[in-house]
């Protein structure tokens, strides 16, 4: 081989280890989906959700969960590893049973510095603060009606998927929150009045019952007004479709 061509070969060489040097190196790609990551953590999280063949089933109670960890937390609540004292219910995390725990106390640590009510929940606070800010930041893709936490949203699509999967072991009845489901349950098949009234012993089915009465029996609680005719009510729910009437909205 003469020297040019020796001299070209090495330069060649060169340029290739250069290119090498500077390519960036591939992202990782989920084996399943083959959808690319920023990193490895990134495909590792993405594997705890998207690996669906693989489950991990509790023995005691059945419930499944996509990855060890969440497995783990769970099996805490049946080996009652973070048990409340007071009512002897298990949580999976120290945290959660710290939250519990202000159920009984009554300390509420978070407040808001607009109106100055107070929470348990840091996440409720914030929830809250967008009363004030009117904040909406969960909007349905469907019609466009917005609310200011997730779990309103995912309510509301069940209105136009027509999904009810909370259904009643007593009758054929099907509802599309768990809160309805309890309530229904109560009332029909039960026919339990676990809401009492503090200062007397009137008891009741529903917390709106239970509000009005405070209202009107104890003085306690604050009145709904009515800004165009003074009429009053007990909660936003019977204000808002009273509103709609002034405004000409078809109920």
């Amino acid at each position: 081989m003469c020297i040019g061509e020796r001299f070209s070969t090495i330069q060649s060489e060169v340029d290739t280890n250069k290119h090498l040097q500077h390519r960036k190196p591939r992202s990782p790609v989920h084996r399943v989906c083959k959808e690319q990551f920023a990193n490895q953590r990134r495909l590792s999280e993405g594997s705890d959700r998207r690996d669906s063949d693989e489950v991990y089933s509790c023995t005691e109670c059945q419930k499944s969960f996509s990855t060890k960890k969440k497995l783990s937390r769970h099996m805490n609540i049946h080996r009652r590893k973070y048990k409340c004292s007071e009512c002897g219910k298990c949580f999976p995390r120290k945290e959660k049973l710290t939250t519990h725990r202000r159920s009984h106390s009554g300390e509420k640590p978070f407040e808001c510095s607009v109106c100055g009510k107070r929470f348990t929940r840091a996440d409720h606070l914030t929830v809250h603060s967008r009363i004030h800010s009117g904040q909406k930041p969960h909007q349905c893709h469907l019609c466009n009606m917005a609310f200011n936490q997730s779990g309103n949203l995912t309510t509301h699509m069940r209105v136009h998927t027509g999904d009810k999967p909370y259904k009643c072991s007593l009758c054929d009845k099907s509802f599309s929150t768990s809160s309805y489901l309890r309530l229904h349950e109560r009332h029909i098949h039960t026919g339990a009045k676990p809401l009492s009234c503090r200062h007397c012993s009137e008891v009741f089915v529903w917390r709106e019952q239970l509000k009005r009465h405070l209202l009107r029996s104890h003085n306690e609680g604050t009145w709904f007004t009515c800004h165009i005719c003074q009429m009053i009510f007990s909660t936003k729910h019977y204000l808002k479709p009273h509103m709609q009437r002034h405004q000409g909205v078809k109920q």
